[in-house]
């Protein structure tokens, strides 16, 4: 005997397979920042990792709130300014510039009693309540800043930065402000994304070699973690030390690769799943 199946009750089979479409606005730096800007890496990346994302959840439509250079502090005072709009879920992508800089990091006080702008601890907390007036039932992922080596930026290298195997300039580990997103995701029990110490980012990794003058001779050579920390490097007349042959998980010290961003994206995808 055959059995026929009403062409709605298939429909219906079918659609409840195919999860709902959902918006993404992904918040952050320079590292989301590029995802629509390869061009100002000298294409030495394809796609960040928005983009990767979404390759592998087809459902999920991102916007790119990426800004070059910013801080957390800068995005808490910018927030209304932005254009962000209402979605189901949004990232945070922010602190390694926050500790470049040397903010304050403050304490977890600063951010129950929502004590401002003045400490990153602060910020976050205009920044998440400003996500939480967008839509209440969002999902928010906060995400940890990745380990650095000594970033040099390719268009300027006068613009470089040491990695954070040393402290900033107020003696503030990028760790401790690791240690304080943790701390805001639990309070606040939303997912956290800890690229510092689960993405397989690391110094070792990060570049191939650094090209450096070697003390000893005065010429040029590839110097691989850890020598080359403590080998010297002038702008002014050095070498660019990151050449195509050095790219590793990021392609100038600190700005993920193909490689690195694949990395970032594996984590969010299981963070979003």
């Amino acid at each position: 005997m055959k059995t026929f199946f009403p062409a709605t009750l298939i429909l219906l089979l079918f659609t409840s397979f195919i999860p709902r479409e959902r918006v993404w606005v992904a918040i952050g730096d320079s590292i989301t920042y590029m995802n629509e800007h390869p061009e100002e890496t000298d294409h030495r990346i394809t796609k960040g990792y928005m983009t990767m994302v979404t390759e592998k959840l087809p459902h999920i439509k991102y916007h790119n709130q990426g800004h070059n250079g910013w801080t957390a502090g800068r995005i808490a005072e910018s927030f209304d300014k932005l254009g962000i709009g209402e979605a189901d879920i949004y990232s945070i992508f922010l602190g390694t510039n926050d500790w470049w800089a040397g903010r304050e990091l403050g304490a977890m006080a600063d951010y129950k009693e929502n004590r401002g702008n003045g400490t990153v601890h602060g910020s976050f907390r205009i920044i998440i309540d400003k996500i939480k007036q967008l839509n209440p039932e969002a999902q928010i992922i906060l995400i940890a800043p990745l380990q650095r080596g000594d970033f040099v930026y390719l268009k300027n290298p006068r613009n470089n930065a040491w990695g954070s195997y040393k402290p900033n300039k107020n003696g503030k580990t990028l760790e401790s402000f690791v240690a304080a997103l943790d701390s805001i995701a639990q309070h606040e029990n939303i997912a956290f994304a800890d690229l510092y110490h689960d993405s397989g980012i690391n110094l070792r990794n990060m570049v191939k070699f650094k090209w450096l003058k070697d003390p000893s001779t005065g010429k040029p050579r590839a110097f691989s973690w850890p020598a080359w920390k403590d080998v010297p490097w002038n702008p002014e007349s050095d070498e660019y030390p990151y050449p195509p042959e050095a790219i590793g998980m990021t392609y100038d010290g600190l700005h993920p690769s193909d490689k690195g961003y694949a990395a970032i994206a594996k984590m969010l995808v299981k963070a979003m799943k």
